[in-house]
Parts: structure tokens; C-alpha cells; sequence
């Protein structure tokens, strides 16, 4: 289950090392937290996704990994999160069956659109601000282009890219229904207490 909006997930990065990481980001309040780690072999993927997924579970909080349907299969996650040039999202679906989480990157209510035709229970979308986090080679749609992918689907929209303190009511203000950062978090000096800041914006525009 989705977590009630709007709500911060937390996407480690390959810096520090990610049970640590998810650790501090629950702490201060994350409802969701994905595990994304490109380099590491699927053994490690997977203790790490162990780790997690028991941290979380303790917190009730929701556990997602990234690309990997078979790991978050084998390691019982709470679903996965992938991208367009991963496996199909009709096909992750197949094997992840229909009581696990299935998260697909979009960038155009096209995408969205078929993101939602293949069972996927939200779409994030981005890259909403300027981002160092990951490699684009597009520029940041801003956060009124969320507009155009609310109105498209019916599922949630969670808002990524360059998201922070200072700019993360804007996502929330155009319809999203969570946001999802990295480096906010990360690369914070006091991660948790990044995080909690984070969560205590979102729960200020829940109310209004």
C-alpha cells in the first residue's frame, strides 16, 4: 500500500553505504525508502535488501528495489521501482504478482499513461529540478509539468530530481503525491535530521 500523501521516499546513494543510510532516513520519518545501487552484485543487493526491508518493517515503513524484480522477489520486499529500459512493466508485474508495489519511472503522460495500463500502482516523475545526483541529459521539467501527469492517470505521482527543503512544497503544491530524494538526504550533514525536516514540510501541507 501506497503510503498516505503526500509522503518522502528516500533513494540511497552508492556514497555511504545504504542500510546506514535507509537507517537515518527512517529515523527522521521517510515512509519509503529504495534501495538503488547500480554497481554492487545481486549477493550484496540482496543482503542489503534484508537489512532494509527488517529496518523498515520495524518502522512501518515501505521498502523498494530499484530495477531488481528478482531481488525484491527473493529478499520479500514491499514491491520494486523501475525504470523505462528495464523489464517491461506488464512482465515485472507477472512475477511480482498483484500484492507487491510496483513503481515505474515516467517522463511523459504517455509513459504514465502506459505505466498505469500495465498495473503499476504509481509513477515518478521527473527530473523536476536541476539534479547531480544522476547523469540527465534533459533539462528539469519544473514542477508545473506535473500537472500534465496528474490529469493523465489515475495513480499517484511521485515528484523527483533535484527535490529539497527549500523547493519541495512546490511538487506537493502542483498535485504530486510524494517526493522522492537523494542527495536532500544523503549528503545532508545531519541526514536524519535532513530527513525530518523534510517529512515535518509535508505534513504541513497535508493539513492545509
Amino acid at each position: 500500500m501506497i503510503p498516505n500523501h503526500p509522503f518522502l521516499c528516500f533513494i540511497t546513494d552508492e556514497i555511504r553505504h545504504p542500510v546506514e543510510q535507509a537507517r537515518q532516513a527512517l529515523g527522521g520519518g521517510a515512509s519509503m525508502i529504495q534501495l538503488r545501487h547500480k554497481s554492487a552484485s545481486g549477493e550484496q543487493l540482496y543482503r542489503w535488501s534484508v537489512e532494509i526491508r527488517d529496518i523498515c518493517r520495524k518502522s512501518h515503513a515501505i521498502f523498494m528495489v530499484n530495477d531488481r524484480v528478482d531481488i525484491a522477489i527473493a529478499a520479500d520486499a514491499d514491491g520494486v521501482h523501475i525504470g523505462q529500459q528495464d523489464l517491461p512493466a506488464a512482465e515485472a508485474r507477472k512475477l511480482l504478482g498483484s500484492s507487491k508495489i510496483l513503481g515505474v519511472s515516467v517522463s511523459s503522460p504517455r509513459e504514465a499513461v502506459d505505466a498505469e495500463n500495465e498495473s503499476a500502482d504509481y509513477v515518478g516523475f521527473g527530473h523536476i529540478f536541476p539534479t547531480s545526483s544522476k547523469e540527465k541529459h534533459t533539462v528539469p521539467t519544473g514542477p508545473d509539468a506535473i500537472g500534465s501527469i496528474t490529469q493523465a492517470v489515475k495513480i499517484p505521482v511521485v515528484a523527483i530530481g533535484g527535490i529539497n527543503l527549500e523547493n519541495a512544497h512546490l511538487p506537493i503544491a502542483a498535485g504530486a503525491s510524494g517526493i522522492a530524494v537523494i542527495a536532500a538526504i544523503s549528503r545532508a550533514e545531519d541526514p536524519e535530521a535532513a530527513a525530518g525536516k523534510l517529512v515535518s514540510l509535508l505534513e504541513l501541507n497535508r493539513l492545509r
